[in-house]
């Protein structure tokens, strides 16, 4: 598989198919794997891109010493640039589809069509999210946290920590799924565990309301209550914005429910032209 040089990075990417292009963005702690439920059905139909975020599986750590939500949608940019790709839809999870909503922002006349799933705005838009990451778990007791523990033993606690908080499978109904999350977790360079943490903390609201083509909002059925306000803050503020569910899916409704979830990409694309 090729890597795209990018400031000093080699990016791990992959693409298949004909036709407009289609982009795939993995969420927190994954890597391209995510994807593979959705990358021989829509390689039929599209020109299919997938890459390792930075920080991120094949891809690997950057000598950056901090990451914003800019930094990965700027990534994104010469990526695209490096493959001689224009205008593109994107699909994101997760915090892919926060990276989709900055690179949408940042970039009006390059995106066609956006998928969100299961993407949150900002990481203290609702009550319960400032109280767990302002009061109860601040960044700098999270980031001293990680730096006591290992990896692994952070990501056991925060996975915990997020059963507890969020229902027993909140990331997914498979445990194969599961298990494959915790592995991308368990294996990621420590200091660039710590860089993605300080990201995720500092992700604030974007100007949403500058997003100006088709987007569709997706959620699994059983999604942490938690993401509510997130969606509707994407209804009220992208002007051309609509949300569905996904049946008997978390999180990662795109593995959990695969045969629905690529039914409404499918659709939503088809309407978007």
């Amino acid at each position: 598989m090729p890597r795209i040089p990018i400031d000093g990075l080699d990016i791990h990417c992959e693409q298949i198919g004909e036709g407009a292009p289609l982009v795939f963005i993995h969420g927190a702690f994954a890597d391209t794997r995510m994807w593979d439920p959705q990358w021989q059905h829509f390689a039929t139909k599209y020109q299919l891109l997938r890459y390792d975020l930075r920080g991120h599986g094949k891809t690997g750590p950057s000598i950056l010493d901090h990451y914003t939500i800019e930094t990965f949608a700027d990534d994104l940019a010469a990526l695209l640039d490096a493959l001689g790709v224009g205008t593109v839809a994107l699909c994101g999870q997760s915090f892919g589809g926060s990276i989709a909503q900055a690179f949408a922002i940042r970039h009006q006349e390059r995106v066609r069509a956006l998928v969100l799933a299961g993407s949150m705005v900002a990481v203290d838009l609702s009550l319960m999210d400032k109280l767990l990451c302002r009061l109860f778990f601040p960044e700098w007791a999270m980031t001293t946290t990680i730096k006591l523990l290992s990896v692994e033993k952070f990501t056991r606690f925060s996975l915990w920590l997020g059963r507890l908080t969020k229902g027993k499978q909140f990331l997914s109904t498979d445990e194969n799924t599961t298990k494959y999350l915790e592995q991308c977790m368990f294996q990621m360079d420590s200091n660039e565990y710590l860089k993605f943490w300080r990201a995720l903390y500092a992700f604030k609201l974007l100007p949403l309301e500058r997003i100006t083509c088709p987007t569709l909002i997706l959620n699994g059925e059983y999604e942490p209550k938690s993401m509510l306000p997130h969606t509707l803050e994407l209804l009220r503020l992208i002007p051309h914005a609509e949300a569905k569910i996904v049946p008997a899916a978390h999180h990662a409704s795109n593995m959990d429910n695969p045969k629905i979830f690529n039914a409404l990409v499918d659709d939503f694309l088809r309407r978007a032209g």
